[in-house]
């Protein structure tokens, strides 16, 4: 089973998953890592689930559409959208320091923790 470390408000939240899960899924029925991920639509139009790679990005697929229209540049600065990523693998995310400009977009939807 997958291990998450999940950076926010600078604590380190731990959990595991099983494979092929998705984090704002879990999230959204109130399972690891509720309540501490923010996330919004689920659908990657809002990039509210912004978070930064700090390990495991390698075994991770490219990014899709979604994700570089919402992230662009950021990609090349390890941000992906944890509603698009399916996880398989351990893996280390941040949504510490995340860049306010993300953080502002939205569908006016707001489900952060």
């Amino acid at each position: 089973m997958p291990k998450i470390l999940l950076h926010k408000n600078g604590r380190i939240h731990e959990g595991e998953v099983k494979e092929n899960t998705n984090l704002v899924v879990r999230a959204g029925i109130k399972q690891f890592p509720y309540p501490n991920l923010s996330y919004g639509c689920g659908m990657g139009k809002c990039a509210k689930c912004a978070c930064i790679v700090i390990r495991g990005g390698e075994q991770l697929p490219a990014p899709n559409w979604k994700e570089k229209k919402q992230l662009g540049d950021k990609l090349d600065e390890g941000y992906r959208l944890a509603c698009q990523l399916w996880i398989e693998h351990d893996i280390e995310l941040s949504q510490d320091n995340i860049d306010p400009a993300l953080a502002a977009r939205g569908d006016g939807i707001t489900r952060i923790a």
